[in-house]
């Protein structure tokens, strides 16, 4: 018999991630796999990204919560309602195991839902250490899931300290970096045509997302950003940031910029291309975790702001800042002609994986025992 398998997907970014591993699942005659979307996937001024699950194929429902406004309560409010929608359809599907990866409401939402309703979830990346209620939402769903996938031998660590039975971890290393070794050489002319950036010359990516905690303060911190890569002269891409409490101010911001000093920006870029940018972009600039986990991949130096990503397993491709202009300015300056660093750079390695983690995934949710003793957890200490 095949076994369910929902996977819960609120932004481009966590689709992204897991394209390559979902379109195995899919094919696999052992599963019967659902995208559930929902979340910034839904809202059309973050580019309403379900219909590029739709354009792969993908078997995907839509569950209809957004974020309705620029708050932390309109997180906590988007939570409770994910639960509230969720419940019918997993009723409905009666799925074997929700899978879910990191540390978005949505996932929360999830993982409480499932296990109040008696079926396993199995979570990606647990274990990671970012900072404010990112971390503290990814260790609370690491508590609610049944299986862990990991994607480093370090935060398969931390999951076991939390108390989590070994049997159940199973390390499996970063899904994002399966796309990048599936992914074809790109089309710098394609790219250079989508996005407005001009082909003679590597592009700046910036990507920076709200910091939770700091939302007051976010519109500031893309200010000195922008400030800081308009002052390179070269041919910048900016990413909108995510829906979080700030984003919306953030995007203000840019929006103020979008169009002079070389600056073009858009609302959400489809990941093969965003892998593409990455492999051709001069500098990666932002807080995103894509310049902690995929870039290192590409060699990719990256600027990284803030507090967004503290604690990570970072690569020596990452140099961090402050936000402020000259701190970020300085930062570039270092990525883009310090001599030392560039020669470290050449040399990287990704602690995150070898690209072939879907193929360990799957393995383990087709060979997991479903009985009750999934279910059944204890502190091991």
């Amino acid at each position: 018999m095949k076994r369910r398998v929902i996977y819960i997907s609120g932004t481009r970014a966590d689709y992204g991630l897991m394209r390559h591993a979902l379109r195995l699942i899919d094919g696999d005659e052992r599963f019967d796999l659902t995208v559930a979307a929902t979340g910034m996937h839904l809202m059309p001024e973050f580019g309403m990204t379900v219909d590029e699950i739709e354009r792969d194929r993908l078997p995907v429902i839509r569950i209809p919560v957004v974020f309705e406004e620029d708050s932390r309560a309109s997180m906590a409010l988007f939570t409770g309602d994910c639960i509230r929608q969720m419940v019918p359809v997993f009723r409905r599907i009666r799925p074997d195991i929700i899978l879910l990866l990191g540390d978005r409401p949505e996932m929360l939402a999830a993982a409480v839902a499932a296990a109040y309703m008696g079926i396993p979830s199995a979570h990606l990346h647990g274990g990671d250490v970012s900072s404010t209620v990112d971390e503290i939402a990814r260790h609370a769903i690491t508590k609610l899931a049944s299986i862990h996938l990991p994607a480093t031998a370090r935060s398969a660590g931390r999951i076991q300290k939390m108390g989590e039975d070994p049997a159940r971890i199973f390390p499996v290393g970063a899904p994002g970096l399966d796309e990048i070794v599936q992914a074809p050489e790109p089309d710098p002319l394609h790219l250079a045509a989508a996005y407005g950036v001009d082909p003679s010359r590597p592009p700046v990516l910036v990507l920076q997302h709200p910091v939770s905690g700091e939302e007051e303060d976010a519109a500031r911190q893309m200010r000195e950003t922008l400030e800081a890569v308009a002052g390179t002269g070269a041919s910048v891409l900016v990413i909108y940031p995510n829906a979080d409490a700030g984003g919306r101010r953030m995007i203000e911001v840019i929006r103020e910029f979008s169009g002079v000093r070389g600056i073009h920006a858009v609302p959400s870029v489809p990941h093969a291309d965003f892998l593409g940018l990455m492999r051709i972009a001069a500098v990666l600039v932002g807080n995103s975790s894509a310049g902690i986990i995929e870039a290192p991949s590409f060699h990719l130096p990256v600027v990284n702001i803030g507090s967004r990503q503290q604690g990570r397993e970072a690569a020596e491709n990452v140099i961090p800042a402050e936000y402020s202009r000259e701190s970020i300015t300085a930062a570039i300056q270092t990525a883009l002609s310090d001599a030392g660093f560039r020669q470290r750079l050449a040399a990287v390695a990704n602690p995150y994986g070898d690209g072939h983690t879907a193929e360990r995934v799957i393995e383990v949710l087709a060979s997991v025992p479903l009985d009750g003793t999934l279910l059944s957890k204890h502190l091991t200490y």
